[in-house]
């Protein structure tokens, strides 16, 4: 029999008092503190990658507040992954063929790093689950979270992981396992930034209806070592403005860690117009600005990765609690997006949240909302940071690059004025899908094609990620209904998903003058959730694949 729907699956169980879906630093942080608040809650840690951190990507430069009081100690421990505290600020706008240092005293304070470390978050989630291991804590690496479990009442108690050994037709293959359900009196989901689940909570649960649409950029980058003249540890430079347009948002970082190495990335903002516009080839054109292009002279490319951001900030954070359990970390839309941070937030969620259902679980409750949590975190030094810095996004989005000089001016006056602003709380508008406008609207963009030295290619990009995925499985990526792909993707928008996508997973053929045809390269697929957001009709749903697929990122 080859059915699998859930019904022909007999499934294992195991009961825990707590699943916490994904081993980010929300999902450990909170690990951590339910065990440091009660010993005897029993609490499980799933992760889609196939290690702890492999999934991880970020900048980073981090604000180690959350970790300090997390773990109060941390300083005085020989292995922590703290190595580079930051030494330097800088901020650049770059124009074509020059640029301009920005005073840093014009700066807002909140965007001084000084007391920061620049960091890999992914060995840092490494770290922390070393601790949470050392508490008791139970983490399964290689097994994602594919689904949530209901009772009668609608209450989510627990997931169920992936099936395994599923072939390529949805049938199964002679290595087929049924994924297990975990069962859990509260169910945290810290799945990163356009999590699968999340995405099917906030539906089910309308948590969303009160909130601003979440905005999000896209964030590339890569990790180089430099020759050591190059190099300047706990330098921390960060640009806007070339080559991207004054009416499309993102910017650059530049970050020297320890052992000559340099972290460059490049963010997008996911609400550009231009359908012919290419995030990843405006990264690589950006390193050879005369400002950045010296910094890899001589130097070699090591790793590279893509990973959406969460840009919304205070006003698109929804509801962070529904019958059962919660959303913490990027799954709630904590970053910092002026600064560029979001895992001091998201530890600080962690923690703030695994506190209420300690408190639940401690009298005797289970399978509720845990409003408490929900209540808490605008009046916590979460919701002081991103209240402080709501307005950046909606004036960068709506003014260009003087809307840049006018969220400054605003962070000046809420860090002045403990949070008020004459500006009140501005709104998003729509969602960053419905910003792509039909491609006769636009010019197409001509990109220098890469030279192997500076700039490289996408395939060439994805085998420095260790991304892979097996073959003969259900594609990961679903198209809804090809035929609206075809007629309104590629029709009305020339196919941009070939362009956002940053690892070469699609592409439209048109050889012979026929049809077009759209194909998947699923195996590409680095997990950056870009398409699940960008695609202007929604018609394209990230899934998890098979568990630990996916990159494998190494100090990034």
């Amino acid at each position: 029999m080859n059915d699998t729907t859930e019904a022909a699956i007999e499934r294992e169980s195991m009961e825990f008092d707590v699943v916490i879906v994904g081993a980010g630093p929300a999902g450990l942080a909170a690990a951590i503190r339910l065990k440091q608040r009660d010993p005897e809650i029993n609490v499980v840690v799933l992760e889609k990658g196939g290690e702890v951190g492999a999934h991880i990507l970020s900048g980073a430069v981090v604000d180690p507040s959350g970790i300090d009081q997390l773990l109060p100690d941390w300083r005085s421990e020989a292995d922590h992954p703290f190595k580079t505290p930051v030494t330097e600020d800088q901020f650049l706008v770059l124009g074509p063929a020059g640029g301009m240092r920005l005073p840093n005293f014009l700066m807002p304070p909140l965007m001084n790093n000084h007391g920061n470390y620049i960091v890999s978050l992914g060995n840092v989630c490494r770290w922390l689950a070393g601790k949470a291991e050392e508490l008791g804590v139970e983490i399964y690496p290689g097994f994602a979270a594919a689904d949530l479990i209901y009772d009668d009442a609608g209450a989510v108690i627990g997931v169920v992981t992936g099936d395994m050994g599923v072939e390529r037709d949805g049938t199964r293959g002679p290595s087929f396992q049924p994924g297990m359900e975990l069962l859990g009196k509260y169910v945290l989901v810290g799945e990163g930034v356009r999590g699968s689940l999340a995405k099917k909570l906030i539906a089910k649960y309308a948590l969303a209806k009160d909130s601003e649409p979440q905005k999000y950029g896209i964030g590339l980058k890569e990790l180089w070592e430099v020759k050591p003249e190059n190099h300047r540890s706990g330098l921390v430079q960060h640009s806007f403005g070339w080559p991207l347009d004054y009416k499309t948002g993102g910017g650059s970082f530049l970050y020297h860690l320890e052992d000559n190495l340099v972290a460059v990335g490049f963010v997008v903002h996911l609400n550009y117009k231009n359908p012919h516009l290419s995030p990843f080839d405006e990264f690589q054109r950006f390193k050879t600005h005369p400002k950045i292009a010296d910094v890899f002279e001589g130097a070699k490319r090591v790793s590279y990765g893509a990973r959406a951001i969460s840009e919304g900030g205070f006003q698109s954070v929804p509801k962070l609690v529904f019958p059962g359990g919660a959303l913490i970390g990027c799954s709630a839309g904590f970053v910092n997006v002026p600064r560029i941070k979001g895992s001091h937030n998201a530890v600080l969620s962690g923690m703030l949240a695994a506190e209420h259902v300690a408190d639940a679980i401690k009298a005797g409750r289970s399978h509720d909302a845990v409003e408490g949590y929900d209540q808490a975190w605008r009046t916590s030094p979460v919701g002081d940071d991103l209240s402080r810095v709501r307005n950046v996004k909606p004036f960068w989005s709506r003014f260009g690059m003087a809307g840049i000089a006018l969220g400054g001016i605003d962070m000046w006056l809420t860090t002045l004025f403990r949070g008020w602003s004459p500006f009140g709380t501005q709104k998003h508008g729509v969602a960053d899908q419905e910003a792509l406008e039909p491609a006769s609207k636009h010019k197409k963009i001509d990109y220098p094609k890469p030279d192997g030295v500076l700039t490289f290619d996408r395939l060439s990009s994805v085998y420095l990620s260790n991304t892979n995925h097996e073959e003969d499985q259900p594609v990961h990526l679903q198209v809804k209904d090809m035929d609206l792909q075809k007629k309104s993707e590629w029709g009305v928008f020339a196919g941009p998903s070939a362009r956002y996508c940053p690892a070469a997973v699609y592409e439209w053929h048109t050889e012979g003058g026929g049809e077009p045809t759209y194909v998947i390269n699923a195996q590409n697929c680095v997990h950056c959730k870009t398409c699940d957001i960008k695609d202007p009709n929604q018609n394209i749903n990230w899934v998890p694949p098979q568990g630990g697929e996916g990159p494998v990122y190494q100090n990034m």
